[in-house]
């Protein structure tokens, strides 16, 4: 039960994000490569500026990622957003840290991003609400190919066992 997220939606724009606010969710914790943008986008998509922009009215917004300061930069300064980098997910040591700088409690924050074993493992071993994401696009990273291996073992076992299944989204 490890990976099974609290909500699973297609993309960042499906989420029903007042439903969040309604829940006392104050901050948005999102992965950036394959959930805010694709591995091969330098620069943030209009689309995600507009969403982040809305949702900094309601939220705080953090880029939590694995990758590197040079990655996340033209994404946090566009945003004008809160990042942390190389933050080893599935470990929860950035989560700890956006949850101290903001004064937030954990009933307050969500995870969001595409990889099981990384982001959702991250949130769900922190004691957070985490969603899934389907992955923008099916180029990756080489560990995140290697975590792709791992988390399609883990849902063909899910799906074995009717607890949860790629492309049948929940809320």
């Amino acid at each position: 039960m490890k990976y099974i997220p609290y909500m699973y939606k297609k993309s960042i724009f499906e989420i029903p994000y007042d439903k969040l606010k309604k829940d006392n969710i104050k901050c948005l914790i999102f992965d950036l490569d394959n959930t805010l943008a694709l591995i091969s986008e330098k620069q943030c998509p209009e689309n995600t500026i507009k969403l982040i922009n809305e949702l900094k009215k309601d939220f705080i917004i953090v880029i939590i990622t694995n990758n590197n300061k040079k990655r996340v930069i033209p994404y946090q300064e566009v945003l004008d957003i809160d990042a942390i980098y190389l933050a080893m997910k599935p470990f929860t040591i950035g989560l700890k840290k956006v949850m101290k700088k903001y004064d937030l409690k954990k009933s307050q924050m969500v995870m969001i991003g595409d990889q099981l074993v990384t982001d959702i493992k991250s949130g769900i071993d922190f004691g957070i609400k985490s969603i899934l994401v389907d992955p923008l696009g099916r180029k990756d990273l080489k560990i995140t190919s290697f975590n792709r291996l791992i988390e399609k073992r883990i849902i063909n076992n899910y799906e074995k066992k009717n607890l949860f299944e790629r492309g049948k989204y929940y809320e």
